[in-house]
């Protein structure tokens, strides 16, 4: 079978478009602060998330992770979160505490260095959801929006998966030892 060249070459570059777009996961969503005029074409995002994931449950509490993006100059404070999900939203950390292992709020939130990251990791820094309202399947789709020191928001959605590392209980104050 004979293929043009004319044709041959664009069929490629969108096959090589479409692998690639499909390769990893990650939610790129600008900060614009409120009131703010977004520009029209922005060479990049100013705080981004790459493979966000939120651990399955079915009631209580569970946890979202990924690793927040500073592509800025400056450094970016994340110092709350919502999602439909939960009612009640916060920035936790796991930290030690006379000797013992706990989870707590973050004080400060979570501050990205400019260009550069911050990881969200059980064991670690963690979005804690409390009361959640249904569900989370592996695979389902959870929206959040993440709301910045200067009152700029970034949304993005992290995929459900089941995680059963480290045995964590996700309650405020629990030993994680």
């Amino acid at each position: 079978m004979y293929v043009s060249r004319s044709l041959f070459l664009p069929a490629v570059a969108l096959a090589a478009a479409v692998l690639v777009s499909g390769c990893g996961t990650q939610a790129t969503t600008s900060a614009t602060p409120p009131g703010a005029a977004t520009p029209a074409a922005s060479p990049s995002p100013a705080l981004t998330i790459t493979d966000p994931w939120v651990k399955t449950g079915e009631k209580g509490m569970t946890a979202a992770f990924g690793t927040l993006v500073n592509n800025t100059d400056k450094e970016v404070t994340v110092v709350s979160g919502a999602s439909p999900l939960s009612p009640e939203i916060e920035l936790h950390e796991v930290a030690d505490s006379g000797g013992k292992m706990v989870m707590r709020p973050k004080k400060g939130g979570f501050v990205v260095p400019a260009h550069g990251s911050h990881e969200l990791a059980p064991g670690g820094d963690h979005i804690m959801l409390m009361g959640i309202t249904g569900k989370v399947e592996p695979g389902a789709e959870v929206p959040f929006t993440l709301t910045l020191a200067d009152g700029a928001t970034v949304r993005f959605t992290a995929i459900g998966k089941d995680f059963a590392g480290g045995e964590e209980d996700y309650r405020p104050g629990k030993d994680m030892s």
